[in-house]
């Protein structure tokens, strides 16, 4: 079974505003001229996304989240397979990523549970070409992918029995402990691209990741600390 190196996506409910997608569309990856909103409809997979809960904003996250964490992918199984008897997909899979809580820069009050030293999250898997083989991945709309290798700014929430994050907004690229550097839709920004993609957000995009693209941890618990005191 061949591997392809070609994202193809899932989920299409609405279109959300992103920094990354202009870090996205400076690096290249994108056809197509930012107009307004995300121009990541040209990516498969990376231009609408939906969220359980909001989870643009600081405010959103301490509402919400039962915890914010720097966690890094150590492991992965495939899981919930599903097969076709007819069409061009053969099967396709989701993954149970494995994460290490390398860091909680907040808690609420009353979490609905304790994070531990590793926790799992349902993550987008790939799907398989009956006719060729090749292996198709999934992204999750206009969020990370979750790969081994990156580091992430979580906003987690215990959520039917396991940990989900908030929304889109609530998976942030976390590399270096750099808000913005890292993994996002299954490419990699450099701190390059989130410098040129600044210059193309939004003057009024509010979210967490835009205010405080290209900083550190101690500026994400400076910001939680402030909103959670809202």
């Amino acid at each position: 079974m061949r591997s392809v190196d070609r994202r193809e996506g899932r989920f299409a409910d609405r279109l959300t505003t992103r920094s990354a997608a202009a870090c996205l569309a400076v690096a290249g990856i994108l056809a197509g001229v930012l107009v307004g909103n995300s121009a990541l409809g040209t990516v498969p997979g990376c231009g609408f996304g939906s969220d359980a809960y909001p989870s643009q904003t600081a405010r959103d996250w301490t509402a919400h989240a039962d915890h914010v964490v720097v966690a890094t992918p150590v492991k992965e199984r495939s899981i919930n397979r599903r097969d076709y008897e007819e069409g061009r997909t053969l099967y396709d899979v989701e993954r149970e990523v494995t994460f290490r809580a390398d860091d909680v820069l907040w808690g609420a009050e009353r979490p609905g549970r304790p994070v531990g030293a590793e926790f799992e999250l349902v993550a987008p898997g790939w799907r398989v070409i009956r006719a060729s083989g090749d292996r198709f991945d999934h992204t999750n709309a206009n969020a990370p992918r979750f790969e081994t290798g990156h580091t992430y700014l979580l906003a987690l929430r215990w959520d039917a029995g396991r940990w989900a994050v908030l929304g889109e907004g609530a998976a942030v690229p976390f590399d270096d402990r750099t808000v913005g550097q890292g993994e996002w839709c299954g490419r990699d920004l450099s701190k390059e691209d989130v410098a040129r993609g600044e210059r193309f957000s939004r003057p009024d995009d509010t979210s967490l990741e835009e205010s405080l693209l290209g900083r550190n941890a101690q500026a994400v618990t400076r910001e939680l600390d402030k909103a959670s005191r809202k």
